[in-house]
């Protein structure tokens, strides 16, 4: 096996105002997400990282979820001509769970967007460029709009005791704030928008970091929230963290370009809410997805839970197969869970063999086949 592969660094791939923070607290991995660093882990593995996260309080540089700003008159009319999700009833302060889709009502993004005024948004991306799509379809719409990438870098803050620890830093107002929506706050004279959400199952914030572009000498605005949060939560029992695979598997959180990619559409990733057939609002791919409606899909996200030696992230799919030997699927993303004692993972599952309790056939990596069953996502707690 080969060691110590380096990451050259570059302009392509850039650093974030936490990233010093990261190195400090003894970051082991990263990988790259929309050009950026993203922390993959620290001293501890996946299972003590995944209790620690579930009892206490972590803090993630998750700067790697851009923003696409747009603003302008016709803000509200391109951001709704992205998303088969009715936008009529969102009102600012709001947060969003939104599948963007193409011509073929194919994902190519499920982001999270934000409404800060009537003519302002932002949509936090997953792993997938949007803004040129954002660009392309202003253009081609001939709609009145500014699109850019602004100096936005969240940083997470996750885990049962996160709210105390917010508490601690911006006041007790921060525990008004209901799931998926924001207030703004100041930190040492900036405004900062914060979200009671995150990318795991625990309770949790994200701050969209802006001030990044305010040095003054070695002063570094970034790197100064960091430290107060990390000093003000000596008392919760913080620890450095990122998104963790078992939390996140358990929770159902897909993964795009893992467990979903373009080929998929919003249906089979289980966002039908999103895609009500009654709503009258024009989007790209409507009638594309009208059809899939009418026809009806032939895979669904599923989770599985099947037995066999822990299994551990490898990049590599596992086969999944009915009891009549048939290849029905396939684990993307797949862990132990210690919490419920066998391995689990998200798969996109066949008709007719995605009913949940069905018994099906999991080939692990090294060729043996271990027993396994449709599950329910979230997993059952």
């Amino acid at each position: 096996m080969t060691k110590n592969i380096k990451l050259n660094m570059s302009r392509r791939i850039r650093r974030t105002p936490f990233t010093n923070k990261v190195e400090e607290c003894g970051v082991s991995d990263f990988t790259v997400v929309n050009h950026m660093l993203l922390p993959k882990g620290f001293k501890n593995s996946i299972e003590e990282d995944y209790w620690h996260l579930s009892q206490h309080v972590q803090i993630w540089d998750v700067s790697c979820q851009r923003q696409v700003q747009i603003t302008g008159p016709d803000a509200n009319k391109l951001v709704q001509l992205m998303t088969p999700r009715s936008l009529k009833n969102m009102e600012t302060g709001k947060c969003f769970y939104i599948p963007i889709i193409d011509e073929n009502a194919g994902m190519i993004n499920d982001p999270v967007l934000l409404k800060l005024d009537d003519d302002m948004f932002w949509i936090s991306i997953a792993d997938s460029d949007i803004l040129l799509w954002a660009k392309g379809l202003a253009l081609g719409s001939n709609l009145d709009v500014n699109i850019i990438e602004p100096d936005v870098y969240p940083l997470a803050v996750q885990g049962p005791k996160s709210e105390l620890l917010m508490a601690s830093v911006f006041g007790e107002e921060i525990k008004k704030i209901k799931f998926f929506n924001f207030k703004i706050f100041d930190f040492l004279g900036t405004k900062q928008i914060i979200a009671r959400s995150g990318y795991s199952k625990e309770d949790g914030f994200e701050i969209y970091f802006k001030g990044h572009e305010n040095y003054f000498d070695s002063v570094n605005l970034g790197e100064q929230l960091w430290d107060t949060i990390w000093e003000a939560g000596q008392n919760f029992n913080i620890l450095p963290g990122c998104p963790n695979l078992i939390d996140r598997i358990e929770a159902g959180l897909m993964s795009y370009g893992n467990d979903f990619t373009i080929e998929n559409n919003p249906l089979e990733c289980n966002l039908d809410k999103y895609c009500d057939p009654k709503e009258t609002h024009d989007f790209i791919g409507k009638n594309a997805l009208r059809k899939i409606q009418l026809d009806g899909i032939k895979q669904k996200m599923r989770g599985i839970i099947f037995n066999g030696k822990p299994c551990a992230p490898t990049g590599k799919p596992l086969q999944i197969f009915s009891k009549n030997n048939d290849k029905i699927g396939q684990i993307a993303s797949g862990i132990y869970s210690p919490r419920i004692k066998k391995n689990v993972g998200l798969s996109m599952i066949l008709k007719n063999h995605w009913e949940i309790g069905q018994n099906v056939i999991v080939q692990a990596l090294d060729g043996t086949k271990h027993e396994g069953i449709i599950s329910t996502l979230p997993f059952p707690k």
